[in-house]
This record gives C-alpha cells, structure tokens and sequence, in this order.
C-alpha cells in the first residue's frame, strides 16, 4: 500500500512567521552539522532570521505548512548573483522577468514528504502566473540531494561559477534554469 502524502500548503510569509522560521533554519543547521552538510550552510552565517526578516520586508518569502507546521521556505526574487552574468542562459531576458531562488529550505523533519517538489511546483505556477520566462538558481556542487531534486522537476544545468565563498570552504555552485 502506498503511503499517503500529507497536505502541503503554501502562502506568502508574515510576520508571524519569523520565529517559526528561524527554528527551522536552526532545526536545520543542527542536523547538517550531524551529519553531511551538503548545502554547506554555516550556522549564524546563512540562512539565519535576518535571512527571513529580509525576505519578509521584500514580499518575496513564501512557506511551506503541513499540519500548521513550517515544513520549508523559499524565497523568490528578480535579484541573481553577479556570477549568473557570464552564463549562457537558455532565454536571454532581464531580470525582470526571471525568478531566482534563494534560501531553499525543507525542515528535516519533513524530508521525504514532497516539500521540496511543492515549493519548487508553486515557484513554477507563480512565475508562470506573472509572466515570467525562466527560474534560476545556484546550488552548492556537492548538495547532491538538491541538485537530484532540481533536475528531477525539470531544470537544466547552465554552468559552474564561483560565488566569492571559497573562504567559508564553498567554492563553485552549479547553476540551473528552468524556461517556461
């Protein structure tokens, strides 16, 4: 018998929200630091509540609830990394009319349970609902589970770049793209 996935829903984030946020982004941190940080995200460094409060501030967060809980996050802007300039995108379009994908966040807790798969679902629909023409992203080049994840939900990969974190042991991150 197959097992049932339960109910995700997705909203804008609020206020409300940020204490919420910065126990999953802690939640986080701790289980990576138990086991192999694919991300390699540095606690107090990145995601931390500033991370959230910015994204609150911008209208650009969006959460992921299963039972009322905060499952995951994401936050959805017009605002690429300086390295995505060199890259040979699959559309050649300004960045008004992208979506990039920052802080992609599924609580350990709920790993396994399609989280990651909604909000990469919702990002499609919302851009695709106002008119935008590509997704992008960066992802650490060791975050294999990440980088399975994106490429099963249909983004291509575009090219390897140095994002300036070498110093905090991250040196390149793969970009991906998703045209719509």
């Amino acid at each position: 018998m197959a097992l049932e996935m339960p109910k995700i829903e997705i909203r804008q984030g609020e206020p409300s929200d940020l204490d919420g946020l910065e126990r999953l982004y802690n939640d986080l941190h701790d289980h990576l630091s138990a086991g192999e940080n694919h991300p390699g995200w540095i606690k107090g460094y990145y995601p931390v509540r500033e991370t959230a409060e910015k994204g609150l501030a911008e209208n650009n967060l969006y959460i992921a609830y299963i039972d009322g809980q905060i499952a995951g996050s994401v936050i959805l802007n017009h605002h690429p990394e300086d390295a995505y300039l060199g890259a040979k995108w699959g559309v050649d379009v300004d960045d008004s009319q992208i979506l990039v994908i920052h802080t992609f966040v599924v609580h350990p807790g709920f790993s396994g349970k399609g989280v990651g798969r909604s909000l990469l679902d919702f990002s499609v629909q919302l851009a695709r609902k106002t008119g935008i023409k590509a997704i992008r992203l960066d992802v650490y080049r060791k975050n294999t589970p990440a980088i399975g994840l994106y490429e099963k939900c249909g983004f291509r990969y575009v090219d390897t770049v140095d994002l300036g974190l070498a110093g905090h042991g991250l040196d390149f991150f793969r970009l991906y793209e998703k045209v719509l």
